[in-house]
Parts: structure tokens; sequence; C-alpha cells
């Protein structure tokens, strides 16, 4: 399958007088088309700047990246004609409302005037947002600024779209509406580029998965490839019954609430739920889930702030 992406030794050192700090670290990652790759890691991992690099809008210090074929140095103008892009910190324009927002978005990319006031319908229906498509943007909620700014890269034919955070701020049924917006985008074979720190989302809706630590990629693939680099990959909960001392030579151990929670390996797992069974004490045996993949590999919580 071609490489919608493709990141060989990338690295971004930002300098001052007297110091600097390194945001990305020799990163190689491939991002094959038409798959929505979900970049995950804590605030200040080098999430967006890897993601501006790879929109052109900022130089790589070392390395190349490859978007769609195009060197985003030395060809960044063919990049830029085939992607779409939502930044972190991005603000719709404040005197326009939702529709005239994306309408002229996509007459500026060579959208006819009836082609894209049918796609910016069709846009802001999708995400919700027809109710609010004649308020100007000054007066909407700040979620609802950003569900405009992803209807307007939804509704644009461009084959590569970079989402940095796009669901930071949103209520939980905004942010379904975003994930569906994604998932039709998806399967349109388009290839989406999925920053965020939301777990949930990124297990909700990524085909591969990569995470960044320090400016460095700990892991790419998919779901599994990840479960399987994970040190101990079953998660067990268990009653009260056990001695703790006995529990704690099966891997690593915690109180939640009035239960015990293990993280161990499969031979593991599988002899404690016997014992279980034997002593009839109630269990639970499943695999780790994203955020026990993620606490494992980092030794953080994704909450916890990274350097900046």
């Amino acid at each position: 399958m071609p490489q919608a992406l493709l990141a060989r030794g990338l690295c971004r050192r930002y300098s001052w007088s007297g110091g600097h700090q390194d945001a990305l670290r020799g990163v190689d990652l491939e991002v094959p088309t038409g798959t929505v790759l979900g970049l995950i890691g804590r605030n200040g991992a080098g999430k967006t700047t890897f993601l501006r690099i790879a929109s052109t809008s900022l130089l790589p210090t070392a390395g190349s990246m490859q978007v769609l074929g195009h060197d985003v140095v030395t060809d960044a103008v063919n990049v830029r004609e085939r992607i779409a892009v939502i930044p972190q910190e991005s603000r719709p324009f404040y005197w326009m409302n939702p529709r005239e927002l994306v309408y002229y978005y996509l007459t500026m990319r060579g959208e006819t005037h009836r082609v894209a006031r049918e796609k910016a319908a069709e846009a802001l229906a999708e995400l919700g947002l027809t109710r609010w498509e004649n308020t100007v943007v000054s007066r909407l909620s700040g979620g609802l600024r950003r569900r405009a700014m992803v209807a307007m890269v939804m509704a644009s034919d461009a084959e590569l779209l970079f989402l940095d955070e796009p669901t930071t701020g949103l209520d939980p049924i905004a942010r379904r509406s975003v994930w569906e917006a994604i998932r039709k985008a998806a399967k349109a074979n388009r290839t989406i580029f999925l920053t965020t720190h939301y777990l949930d989302e990124a297990d909700a809706l990524s085909d591969r998965l990569a995470l960044l630590e320090s400016g460095k990629l700990l892991a790419s693939g998919t779901r599994d490839d990840l479960a399987a680099l994970a040190r101990r990959p079953y998660r067990v909960e268990v009653s009260d019954g056990f001695p703790e001392e006995e529990l704690r030579s099966y891997g690593d151990l915690s109180r939640v609430g009035e239960r015990w929670m293990l993280f161990t390996g499969e031979k593991e797992a599988r002899e404690l739920s016997r014992r279980a069974l034997e002593k009839g004490i109630r269990l639970s045996l499943g695999p780790v889930s994203l955020e026990d993949i993620f606490l494992q590999m980092v030794g953080q919580d994704i909450s916890v702030e990274g350097e900046e």
C-alpha cells in the first residue's frame, strides 16, 4: 500500500540564547494511504510539532518527510494543494458565520459557487451546525467554533486531513458528531492524521496508532501491535479472597475501590483464573486498554504534562 506520509529521521530543535529543546528526535513513521493514524502523547510530547512539519508550516531541523509523494521542504506547494489542516491553535474569522466560513474556504480551494454552497450545507448538517449556520462566529461558544473549523476541512476534497486535537473543549455529544464525520471521511478512503490526548478517541477512530513521548516515537502499528509490546498485556480485576502477597506474585498489583487490579502475562492470567474458579472468587479478565498500554510504555498517565 502506498504511503500517504513517510518520515525518516525527523528532528526539530528549538534553540534560544543559552539552550535548546529537541521537540522531535529522529522520528521514523509511515502512514498508509486511506487509513486513520492516531498520534497519541502527552501535552508537550511533540505531536503538534510533527503535524506542523507535515503540513509545511514548520521546517525540520534534520531528517526528511514526504506527504503524498512530495517533499514537505522542496515541494511544499504541491503538498498544500492536496491537504487540509485544523491546527490546534486555529480560530475562525469572528465576523463570518459558519455557512460563510465553509463556503469561502471551499471557493478558495477552487470549488464552484454552486458546489461550495451544497458542500457547506452538507458539512454543517453533518456536524450539527445547521441551527447556527447564520450566527456570527463571535456569538458562538468555543465548542461551536471548533466544530465549524472541522466542517471546513471535512467539506474539502483534500486527500489528507490533518486534525490537531479536533475535539478539545467539546461536550460528549459534539465529540460524537466529529467522530462520525471522521468515520465518514475514512470510509471515502481519505487519509486522516489525528493528534489527540484522548485515548478513547484514538482507540475508537484509528486504524493505526503512534505513541510519541518527549519527541521520540516509542511505538507504532495497530492497536494489537501496541498491546503486544506492553510488558503485561492482560488486566485482571479480582474481588477479595486472595492474600495480597499471592496476587503480587502474578504481576503489578494495585487497589481500586473494593477490588484488586492486576496487570500480568497470559500464562499468569490463566493460572490465576483457574485458582479463582477453584476458590469461588469472582474475577474478570481481558486484554489491557489503550490507557493501560500507554501507562506501561510511558510510565506516566497521559494527563500528566510532558516537556514543553
